[in-house]
């Protein structure tokens, strides 16, 4: 497993049994963040990292893809709150505003979000964007770059 630059950290995973040594990682290398959004094809691995991290942090809950339900809520000892979001369905961003992701967002939790291009504009400053890369095979690359400095206004959409 190699670590990259502080600017642009790369994470190598050669196989699915060093996903916890990833999650690791870059839940270390970014212990002040709490928003992460994970960018890759369809079948990259989103989830499946996603899932590392949630057992890393204690969660002892089924992790899997809100693909539907848009956000999952998991809960570990000591009542530790993760949202887990996936926007991959999302036609318009009023739907983000119905949901309410202010409160999620804004909370102080750990949220991975999955599918972040649909809401780029609303991710908030302080969001770790972690782009998934498929190398050779079952080989991934995480590329994380710095922390987003700006946001939208948060007046809802125009």
């Amino acid at each position: 497993m190699n670590e990259g630059s502080e600017v642009m950290k790369k994470i190598n995973i050669p196989s699915v049994k060093d996903l916890s040594e990833a999650a690791g990682i870059l839940l270390t290398s970014y212990k002040d963040h709490r928003i992460f959004a994970f960018y890759g094809e369809l079948g990259s691995g989103k989830t499946t990292i996603i899932q590392a991290i949630c057992r890393t942090l204690g969660i002892t809950d089924m992790v899997n893809s809100p693909s539907f339900s848009i956000v999952n809520e998991y809960r570990s000892k000591p009542n530790r709150v993760v949202y887990h979001f996936d926007f991959y369905r999302i036609k318009k961003l009023e739907e983000v505003y119905d949901l309410g992701y202010e409160d999620y967002f804004y909370s102080g939790n750990y949220c991975f979000i999955e599918w972040p291009e649909k809401v780029e504009e609303i991710l908030p400053p302080g969001t770790i964007p972690v782009k998934i890369e498929v190398d050779s095979g079952k080989e991934r690359i995480l590329w994380i770059n710095s922390p987003i400095t700006s946001s939208y206004p948060l007046s809802g959409p125009a």
